[in-house]
């Protein structure tokens, strides 16, 4: 028995060191290839990307395009043109060049889909309005109704820009003949107006309070989700980079660009 026990022990040793040996050996098997999926796709994203976003989209898209440039080294993403939708749609529809094109609405999407430009966009997010006044609430606002007050200075977005569809909507709904001192052309300028003092009071949305932080309060609107914004995106079809532009698409609808967007307030799709 012991010499059955120490011959075993001796052929096991003997194995292992072949199988050391062999690994040590210039002859054996090809290792697996060390390059993944995911970094031959880095490795083939490269050049310039160009992105039109709904000016709402400006500090959550500004922290998507340097995540995506960290991921794909060889991608220049342009400084983003940010503008009202209803203005993006209007200058790619009359020759502007983008890869990309994240509209604040469907229907402004849908001008550009219409004009041959784009298929149709994928929703990534969504977004509600608010009453952003200066800070503390130094007029004592509490709802879409004393916006009507003749002492108040209220801005909008005007009529063919989301935020100023979905503003005329709720004050609709709500009855509120309001007259606002001036109507803009997307939401970072009635923001702005309030940040200023230029107004009492202006409609824009969620994220933009929050993005404000403490610059502005925002004020809640009762039944604000009757005109919720869904956020489309499309690469578009005469992209001149038409791989990055897809691969950007997909990285804002993938769960790192979702949980960003939830972060800065925008609601799942």
């Amino acid at each position: 028995m012991i010499r059955t026990a120490r011959t075993s022990a001796l052929v096991a040793a003997a194995a292992l060191g072949l199988v050391a040996l062999v690994g040590c050996s210039g002859s054996a098997p090809d290792a697996a290839p060390t390059t993944t999926a995911a970094s031959a796709e880095t490795d083939a994203l490269s050049g310039e990307l160009t992105i039109f976003a709904a000016a709402s989209l400006t500090t959550a898209f500004d922290e998507l395009a340097a995540e995506f440039e960290a991921k794909h080294p060889d991608v220049d993403v342009l400084p983003i043109s940010y503008d009202g939708s209803s203005v993006l749609a209007t200058q790619l529809i009359e020759g502007a060049e983008a890869d990309v094109f994240a509209s604040a609405d469907e229907k402004n999407l849908a001008k550009v889909t219409d004009a041959g430009l784009a298929g149709s966009g994928e929703p990534f997010a969504t977004n509600v309005l608010q009453i952003a006044v200066a800070p503390g609430n130094p007029k004592g606002i509490e709802s879409l109704a004393d916006l009507a007050k003749p002492d108040l200075t209220v801005v909008v977005c005007a009529p063919e820009a989301p935020c100023g569809s979905a503003s005329h909507t709720l004050l609709d709904a709500a009855g509120v003949a309001l007259t606002p001192a001036s109507e803009e052309q997307n939401v970072t300028a009635v923001l702005s107006k309030v940040k200023s003092g230029e107004a009492d009071a202006g409609l824009v949305y969620t994220t933009d309070v929050i993005a404000a932080g403490d610059e502005v309060t925002g004020i809640e609107i009762d039944g604000a989700d009757a005109a919720t914004n869904v956020y489309p995106i499309v690469a578009l079809t005469s992209s001149a980079n038409p791989d990055a532009a897809q691969a950007f698409v997909e990285f804002v609808l993938s769960g790192d660009g979702q949980r960003q967007l939830i972060g800065l307030g925008f609601g799942a799709p």
